[in-house]
């Protein structure tokens, strides 16, 4: 199943709803990264968030940053994402590890521990708008549900789930968000909380080869389930040499002097993908030359 997002709307526009396949851009951040069982479930949650959340945004230059900033042993996590279904991340410590919870999962409350979660969007404006509130669970489903709640006073149901296979790569990766409108009736929120107790979870419905599409259709089928359209998401860095070289053009001429006068390759490192770029003496030069 490739990679996509599928948006709808349910009870006659009174429900919006996403839902998400992201086992290969989950798993492509696992390869870059090198990441722990324990913190690709987690980073793959987040992201799997992050592009659900980017997909709301509604300019093409807009973007969508969540950090998650905990006392465990992961530290933090970075995603960002855009409304074009491109979704970024990294962890701080991408080799963290925890025991198994009580009921032998993955601890990813663990992993994060006590913490705030900021979200950030930039939407063109003087100031981009952010948003920190504190973590309830870091499960991340569960908080990003409570920021949905207190942050933009749009009650949510948001499932995030990263299945591991044995040899620790990705075997499933998904999820949805449910939210109701304003003006949604109560009999409508009353049936939508009955069919949300008692949903599987989102790998199971991922394992038994359910779409995202199938998916929304087990959560909302029962209430007038409308698909408004589907895009493919992926792990996407926009980083490249020109972008980096700006960076050490930002250093300033005496600081590249310096570089030089150690006779050494210089290597700059992207967080996101992970992506080494080396420049050489004769390089530093250049780029000296040009402030």
């Amino acid at each position: 199943m490739k990679d996509c997002i599928v948006r709808a709307t349910a009870a006659n526009a009174q429900i919006r709803a996403f839902a998400v396949s992201s086992r290969e851009l989950v798993e492509h951040a696992r390869a870059a990264h090198n990441t722990s069982p324990v913190v690709t479930a987690a980073l793959g949650r987040l992201m799997t968030g992050g592009v659900m959340m980017g997909s709301m945004l509604k300019g093409d230059k807009d973007m969508l940053t969540l950090q998650v900033a905990g006392s465990g042993p992961v530290h933090g996590l970075t995603v960002t994402a855009d409304s074009k279904g491109n979704v970024k991340g990294y962890a701080d410590n991408p080799q963290a590890m925890m025991p198994p919870n009580s009921v032998g999962k993955l601890d990813v409350g663990g992993v994060i521990g006590v913490g705030v979660l900021t979200v950030i969007k930039d939407m063109g404006l003087k100031e981009p708008y952010s948003s920190t509130i504190e973590l309830k669970t870091g499960e991340i489903a569960d908080d990003l549900t409570y920021y949905f709640a207190t942050s933009e006073q749009v009650p949510s149901s948001v499932a995030l789930g990263v299945l591991m296979d044995r040899n620790n790569t990705v075997k499933q990766a998904g999820g949805f968000i449910i939210q109701l409108m304003p003006f949604t009736e109560e009999k409508v929120i009353d049936a939508l909380e009955q069919k949300l107790s008692s949903v599987p979870s989102v790998t199971s419905m991922l394992e038994e080869g359910n779409t995202p599409e199938q998916i929304l259709e087990i959560v909302l089928g029962d209430l007038g389930l409308e698909i408004t359209d589907t895009m493919p998401v992926q792990f996407y860095c926009n980083c490249n040499r020109e972008r980096v070289e700006k960076v050490l053009l930002s250093l300033g001429k005496k600081e590249l002097q310096s570089l030089i006068e150690e006779g050494r390759d210089v290597e700059l490192n992207c967080h996101f993908c992970n992506t080494n770029y080396t420049f050489g003496i004769e390089e530093l030069k250049k780029i000296r030359s040009r402030i």
